[in-house]
C-alpha cells in the first residue's frame, strides 16, 4: 500500500507529476480517490432503437471515417458505424488526429448525444473506447468519473485506477472479522474496492460505499481512542481534588440564582472527574447564555480549595476580561486572589502577575494566548480552563496543560453547538457534558426575517428602541466595500446612520481590522450606554455581554450560517427585556429564504445546529481544515450516523485486532496528522 503510484503499469515519472497535484503519491491513495459521480452506461442500445435528444451508449464497427473543414475552418472527423440493427455517422469536433486510430473494421463503444440532422440520425461523441478484451472501462458498465487535473484526464485515472486494483487491491488487509461484517450487513474489503471504483450495479456500489464508510469511520475513532489513551498513559500522574467543599458551597450560596438542573448536572460530572487521578479532559458544550462561566467557576473553586492554581485562557481580550470581572464578582470574600493577563498588560504589570504565578501567589489567571508563552509558569498549576476552545490549536492547548509540574485537568467549553455526530467525531477524546436548559425567566429573542424593502419601517423601530433606552446592534458580513460583491460593508453603513439617517445619535463602529485598544474603548462606550447603535462584523460573535441591547439587526444574513447568525442572535436577549433579532436578507433562491426562516421557528442552538449541518455539510460548517477535522474520502457525517454508532461499538467491544488497526492507522496519514498540525 505505500508503493510508490509512479511504479504502477501506464504512470511513470511524467504522469506522477500530475497524480501529486491530486494528493495521489501512493497506491494506498489511488484507491481511497474516490470518483466524484458516475455515468451509467451499462445499457448498449442498437441503433435503429436510438431515440433524438438522449445520450447513449452503442457498440459498433467503423466502416468508413472522414475529415472535413466548415467555412470557419472547424475540423469535423466523420465515422459511418454499424451494428447490424443499422447505420449512423459519429461526430467528433476539432479532434482530426483522431483518424488515425478510427480505422475501417475497428470495434468501438461510442457514448454521446443523439441528434436529427437531415432526415437521419447522428451522435456527437461523448466518449469512445475501443472493444479490447474485457477490460473497456468507458462503456457498457456503470462508468466512474474522477476528479482529475490539467494533464491528467479522467479516462487515464480510469485506467491507473484499474491497474492498482488489478495488482493491489488482493493486498489490502482485511481488518474486520467475518461476525462484524454480517452484524451490519457489510461486504469484504476486495469486493468494496472493486466496487467503489468499477461497480456492477447501484446496489452494489452502495455496499461497496457502506462499507469502507464504515472503515473509515473505524480508523478516525481509532485514532482519537489511540490518541486518548496515549495521553492518559503520558499523564497517568494526576492529582485527585477532593476538598474544597466548604468553599464551593460558600460560592454557590452567594450566587443571586440558583443552578439550573443542566448545570448541577455538570457540575457533578466534572466534580467526579476532578476525585479521580486520571487527570480530567472533558468538553462542556453550552447554548449561548446557558451559564457555562458559573460552572467552570465552581471547578475552579473546588481545585483552589485544595491548593492548586487555575489557567482560565479566552481567545480575545474582550471575553477574557469579561471573564475575569465575572469570576472576581463572584469569588468576593473569599480570599481567592484572581489576576487578569493579555498582550495589552503593562509591562511592569505583568513582570508582577508573572512573579505572583510562579510563587503560587495567584490562584487564578485569566488570559488570552499571553498564558501559553514561555515565561509564564505556574507553582500548581492544578486546572486548565479553556473557553471557546475551538479557536486554539490542540498544540495550542497541550502547551498550556504542560506548564504543570503535574498534568492538570482541562475542562473547555464552547457555545457553539456541535451536533451529535460531530461531536463524536471531532471532539471523540474527549469527555462530553452539555449544558441542554436555559436559566429560568429569560425571554426568548423573537426572530423576524424580512426584505430590504422595509428599510424605513426598519429605521422608526431602530429610533423607537433608542427612545425607549435600549441598545442597537447593525451587523454586517463586510468590513469595507468590495467591487465583487453588492454588499453592505460596517464602514459604508456607519457613515450613512450616522449622517443621513441619525445624526441626532451616537453611531459606533466595531471591527475585526481595528487596533485591540480601538475595539476595547467601543465596547466599553457601548457597554455604558454612550453609543446607541453600534455597527460591526462577526467581532461581536463572541464576548460581548451588554443586557441593554434589545435589537440585533443582521445585513446580507444570507452570507451567514445558521449556527454563526444563532450565535450573533445571542448578543442580545440578555436581560430581562424583549429582545429583538432580524434578519435582512434578499437571497436569491427559494432555498436561501426557507434556510433563513429556520431560525425564526427555534431558538434552540443545537437544533439550529443539526439543520446546519444538514445544508451545509460537516465541512463548511466547522471548516474542515481550519478545525482539524479529515475530510473524509467516502464517509458522510450526516448521512453515515449508523455506521459512526456500530464503529464505536465494535472498538469498545474489542472486536477488531489492534495490531490490524495500528498497521492501516500508520497508512491514513490524514488522521494521524490530525494531531501533529492543530
Amino acid at each position: 500500500m505505500e508503493d510508490s503510484i509512479q511504479y504502477v503499469k501506464g504512470v511513470g515519472p511524467r504522469r506522477f507529476t500530475y497524480l501529486k497535484k491530486l494528493g495521489i503519491t501512493r497506491v494506498w491513495d489511488m484507491l481511497w480517490h474516490a470518483p466524484r459521480h458516475y455515468f451509467d452506461r451499462s445499457h448498449v442500445t442498437p441503433i435503429n432503437q436510438l431515440v433524438p435528444g438522449q445520450q447513449s451508449t452503442i457498440k459498433v464497427v467503423i466502416k468508413a471515417v472522414k475529415v472535413d473543414t466548415t467555412r470557419r475552418g472547424m475540423k469535423i472527423v466523420r465515422a459511418l458505424v454499424e451494428d447490424g440493427t443499422g447505420m449512423i455517422y459519429a461526430l467528433w469536433f476539432n479532434q482530426p488526429y483522431l483518424k488515425r486510430s478510427l480505422r475501417p473494421g475497428t470495434a468501438v463503444f461510442l457514448t454521446g448525444n443523439i441528434q436529427s440532422s437531415r432526415g437521419r440520425l447522428e451522435m456527437t461523441v461523448r466518449e469512445h473506447e475501443k472493444v479490447e478484451g474485457n477490460t473497456v472501462l468507458g462503456a457498457a458498465r456503470i462508468v466512474p468519473v474522477y476528479r482529475a487535473t490539467e494533464g491528467l484526464g479522467v479516462r487515464n485515472l480510469r485506467g491507473i485506477a484499474y491497474q492498482v486494483l488489478q495488482d493491489y487491491a488482493g493486498d489490502y488487509p482485511e481488518i474486520l472479522p467475518a461476525g462484524v461484517r454480517e452484524r451490519h450487513d457489510l461486504i469484504d474489503i476486495h469486493s468494496a474496492w472493486w466496487n467503489l471504483h468499477f461497480p456492477k450495479s447501484s446496489t452494489h456500489l452502495e455496499a461497496a460505499r457502506r462499507r469502507l464508510a464504515f472503515e473509515e469511520m473505524l480508523l478516525w475513532q481509532w485514532a482519537l481512542f489511540s490518541h486518548r489513551e496515549q495521553r492518559r498513559k503520558d499523564s497517568s500522574v494526576g492529582v485527585p481534588h477532593r476538598g474544597g467543599q466548604e468553599l464551593v458551597k460558600l460560592i454557590a450560596k452567594g450566587l443571586p440564582f440558583a443552578l439550573t438542573s443542566a448545570q448541577a448536572r455538570v457540575v457533578r460530572e466534572i466534580f467526579a472527574d476532578l476525585a479521580q487521578e486520571r487527570p480530567m479532559n472533558r468538553l462542556v458544550q453550552g447554548d449561548v447564555g446557558s451559564g457555562k462561566t458559573v460552572v467552570a467557576a465552581l471547578a475552579a473553586v473546588r481545585v483552589v480549595g485544595g491548593g492548586f492554581q487555575i489557567a482560565f485562557m479566552a481567545p480575545t481580550e474582550i471575553l477574557a476580561v469579561q471573564h475575569y470581572q465575572a469570576l472576581a464578582s463572584v469569588m468576593i470574600g473569599t480570599g481567592i486572589k484572581i489576576a487578569l493577563l493579555t498582550g495589552k498588560t503593562p509591562a511592569a504589570e505583568k513582570k508582577r502577575i508573572i512573579a505572583d504565578t510562579a510563587e503560587g501567589r495567584i490562584d487564578i489567571l485569566v488570559g488570552t494566548h499571553a498564558l501559553i508563552e514561555e515565561q509564564v509558569s505556574f507553582a500548581r498549576l492544578g486546572l486548565v480552563v479553556i473557553d471557546e476552545q475551538q479557536r486554539f490549536g490542540v498544540r495550542q492547548r497541550a502547551s498550556l496543560a504542560e506548564k504543570g509540574t503535574v498534568h492538570p485537568d482541562v475542562l473547555v467549553m464552547t457555545a457553539t453547538p456541535i451536533p451529535r455526530t460531530l461531536a463524536l467525531t471531532y471532539y471523540g477524546e474527549l469527555d462530553v457534558s452539555i449544558i441542554d436548559e436555559m436559566p429560568p425567566g429569560r425571554k426568548k429573542v423573537k426572530t423576524i426575517v424580512v426584505k430590504p424593502g422595509i428599510k424605513q419601517r426598519l429605521y422608526r423601530f431602530i429610533a423607537q428602541t433608542v427612545a425607549q433606552g435600549k441598545q442597537v446592534y447593525v451587523v454586517c458580513p463586510l468590513v469595507e466595500e468590495s467591487e465583487k460583491q453588492d454588499l453592505h460593508s460596517a464602514t459604508t453603513l456607519r457613515h450613512i446612520l450616522a449622517n443621513q439617517v441619525f445624526p441626532h445619535l451616537q453611531v459606533g463602529l466595531l471591527h475585526g481590522k481595528m487596533k485591540s485598544d480601538e475595539k476595547e474603548a467601543v465596547t466599553a462606550a457601548f457597554r455604558r450606554g454612550e453609543i446607541h447603535i453600534l455597527v460591526t462584523t462577526t467581532v461581536i460573535e463572541v464576548g460581548i455581554d451588554v443586557p441593554n441591547a434589545t435589537v440585533m439587526i443582521v445585513v446580507h444574513a444570507e452570507r451567514f450560517g445558521l449556527s454563526q447568525l444563532h450565535q450573533l442572535r445571542g448578543r442580545v436577549g440578555r436581560g430581562e427585556d424583549q429582545s429583538y433579532c432580524i434578519l435582512v436578507s434578499d437571497p436569491r433562491t427559494a432555498d436561501s429564504w426557507k434556510r433563513l426562516k429556520i431560525m425564526e421557528k427555534t431558538s434552540d442552538g443545537f437544533e439550529v445546529a443539526e439543520q446546519d449541518l444538514a445544508l451545509r455539510g460537516p465541512g463548511d460548517f466547522l471548516g474542515v481544515r481550519q478545525h482539524g477535522l479529515p475530510e473524509f474520502k467516502v464517509a458522510d457525517l450526516i448521512k453515515d450516523t449508523s455506521l459512526l454508532d456500530a464503529a464505536r461499538r465494535e472498538l469498545a467491544a474489542g472486536s477488531i485486532e489492534r495490531e490490524l488497526l495500528n498497521d492501516l492507522l500508520l497508512l491514513q496519514r490524514d488522521f494521524l496528522s490530525h494531531y501533529a498540525n492543530n
